[in-house]
């Protein structure tokens, strides 16, 4: 709980920016012709989700949106968990991700910048006719509507081409990122049994190049549903039985689509909770294309844009750069190691690309503000108006260091929404003042509150976000879930009939909001999120390890700190060799994102009297929580496993 407080306006737009942003145009839009006019966002935000028919065909009309079938009413069922959008409608988002094809085809579409291929760029008319040639090729090797096209790939071109190929198609797309290990990546794709799987074998990142084709081979033999593999060598031969990728961009065929239904799965990505295997969350067509696009009116984006987001190819941010693409801007792709040859690297491309809006991590901030470096100082970076920020909460120094050494004249939107919803819950609006430590608004449509323990709404004090009504691009299903109960599980469970999405919010009487971080035990590093049931699958296959547990405490205001907690088989000792095998598990398996910042061995892990390890108490505890409030002993199988952690919280507390 927190304090309201009256937060330092740090920018403010000027009548001329506001005024020639696309939310003023969308407002001036929605006055001229539908006749409504409000007195300020936050009448215009309670519009949007109050009058969720008018709001979204709204969105359809301003945008230009073109269904092949027209559905026969916004809105069939109307429950948060099992809304039903636009039924009959009929489209696809691939077609309207090369609308700009039939404006301007000689115009720069994709900039890519790649450490293991250096700079190279395509003209929308490029992008359009590779697209078509992947969809002829795929076509023929037997993929059709429905059908699964897996890929483990950076991101460059390749991955883009193979996303709106395979779509265009009605097939269902998946990306893995390559510095992922084995079995995440078959934890993964394995639930989905794809029918194409195509990678890149090696790749070079901090000027070193990484091989990648053992690793590769193993997920491919573990992918017994595959029968095509499309391969792009960089370390090596082709492997046997596999396709060429560069024979598939070169031959001429028409640019088509396939006329799907608005609720057509369109992507399968991956979110973990903290049991069992990696969430796979399916999106529609007509969800994502519709949550795009107002996205792309909280980053004020048009087709004289500018843009790029550094991200991972296994972050949903991978996915979001397709807002901007959907709106013809030129968008920069970028496949390098930020910190190399120095932290520079990025904002060097920005000034060099003339990028008007760039978008990073927090984490990425920070570790700038402690580089020392001043990219406003001593780059050219006059034609960067806009950044964004997501991943984790943005610091105080964070915000600090952006208006000092960046620029003064700059908007700041940082983001908060998640791989979920594939959008954001709280943004960005350029016709906003810019305040220290918030996000400037609740996005339009999104009926974001904060609630207490008892689900009462609050604003001024920290609760847990909740979405109180549906949205288009909230998860259609997860794969495999044929009863609805892991959906259900995930996000229903506390508030019926109301999502509750994991992090800690706080909104404020002038409609901004602040996030604290995650609410429950889900792993966020540097803005990917993973479950800890992966880390423990790779710990405890250790014969030296018999239990585990992993918390992170990320919170807003603290560094990010990732401690494990291990119990060890009888006559081992955790000394060095012994952290580095684990570490070691980690990487391989999971991710070198998701080492540990530290190691302890306790006695007995905390679990409940049915056996579930206890742990959003520990991370509660490990946050400054009350010992004697953040977990019930009495439903504890072992309740003097829990002195070990408060001790542990104590010598935190004077570090």
């Amino acid at each position: 709980m927190t304090e309201t407080i009256e937060r330092e306006i740090l920018w403010q737009p000027s009548a001329e920016r506001a005024a020639a942003s696309r939310m003023a145009q969308f407002q001036t839009w929605l006055e001229e012709d539908k006749s409504l006019s409000f007195s300020d966002y936050n009448a215009l935000w309670e519009w949007s989700v109050t009058d969720l028919d008018a709001f979204w065909s709204a969105l359809v009309t301003f945008f230009d949106l073109e269904f092949t079938t027209p559905g026969t009413r916004v809105l069939g069922k109307r429950g948060v968990e099992d809304a039903e959008w636009f039924p009959g409608a009929q489209l696809n988002w691939a077609r309207h991700m090369l609308r700009q094809v039939e404006k301007t085809p000689d115009a720069q579409a994709l900039v890519v910048h790649s450490e293991t291929f250096g700079r190279t760029e395509l003209s929308w008319g490029e992008l359009a006719a590779q697209v078509a040639s992947v969809a002829k090729h795929l076509r023929a090797m037997g993929v059709g509507q429905g059908d699964r096209v897996t890929a483990v790939l950076p991101n460059t071109e390749t991955a883009v081409i193979a996303c709106l190929a395979a779509t265009s198609l009605g097939a269902i797309w998946s990306l893995c990122a390559p510095d992922m290990g084995h079995v995440a990546i078959l934890d993964r794709f394995r639930q989905i049994e794809p029918k194409v799987l195509i990678y890149q074998d090696g790749y070079v990142h901090a000027g070193k190049t990484i091989d990648r084709r053992e690793v590769l081979s193993v997920i491919a033999e573990g992918l017994p549903s595959v029968e095509q593999r499309i391969v792009l060598p960089v370390v090596g031969d082709l492997p046997e039985d596999a396709t060429h990728w560069r024979d598939l961009i070169g031959d001429e065929a028409p640019l088509e689509f396939t006329a799907v239904s608005f609720d057509h799965p369109l992507w399968v990505v991956y979110s973990s909770g903290t049991t069992g295997n990696p969430k796979p969350i399916v999106h529609g067509h007509g969800g994502i294309l519709l949550e795009g696009a107002k996205q792309s009116l909280h980053q004020d984006l048009s087709d004289e844009s500018r843009f790029c987001w550094m991200t991972s190819s296994g972050w949903v941010m991978w996915n979001a750069q397709f807002v901007a693409l959907g709106q013809g801007a030129t968008t920069m792709l970028y496949d390098r190691a930020p910190n190399h040859p120095d932290m520079l690297d990025l904002w060097r491309r920005a000034a060099d690309e003339r990028l008007t809006y760039l978008g990073v991590g927090a984490a990425y901030i920070t570790a700038c503000v402690k580089s020392g470096i001043k990219p406003g100082k001593e780059l050219d970076l006059s034609a960067l108006i806009s950044l964004g920020t997501t991943g984790s909460p943005l610091t105080s120094d964070g915000y600090d260091w952006i208006y000092s050494e960046i620029k003064e004249d700059i908007w700041l939107a940082p983001i908060s929404g998640g791989t979920d919803l594939c959008g954001a819950f709280v943004c960005g609006n350029v016709m906003l003042p810019v305040r220290a430590g918030e996000m400037q608004c609740r996005a339009l449509g999104n009926a974001v509150r904060a609630f207490d323990e008892a689900g009462q709404e609050v604003t001024g004090i920290v609760g847990e976000l909740v979405c109180t009504e549906p949205l288009p691009s909230m998860p259609l299903f997860f794969w495999g879930d044929e009863d609805g109960s892991r959906l259900h599980s995930s996000y229903f469970d506390t508030y019926p009939g109301i999502w509750r999405h994991g992090d800690w919010i706080e909104i404020t009487p002038e409609g901004g909001s602040v996030i604290y971080g995650r609410s429950d035990a889900t792993i966020n590093r540097r803005g990917l999120r993973l479950g800890s049931s992966e880390i423990y699958q790779a710990v405890e296959g250790l014969a030296e390890v018999l239990d585990s547990l992993v918390v992170d405490l990320e919170f807003l205001g603290r560094d990010s700190f990732m401690p494990l907690f291990v119990v060890l088989a009888e006559g081992q000792v955790l000394d060095d060799a012994l952290r580095d095998k684990i570490k070691n598990a980690i990487r391989s398996a999971v991710s070198a994102r998701f080492v540990p910042d530290e190691i302890n061995v306790v006695p007995e892990i905390p679990r409940t009297l049915s056996g579930k390890k206890l742990e959003v108490p520990v991370k509660k505890l490990l946050l400054g929580g009350d010992p004697a409030k953040v977990v019930n002993r009495d439903s504890m199988a072992n309740p003097d496993s829990f002195d070990v952690f408060i001790g542990y919280a104590k010598t935190r507390e004077s570090d």
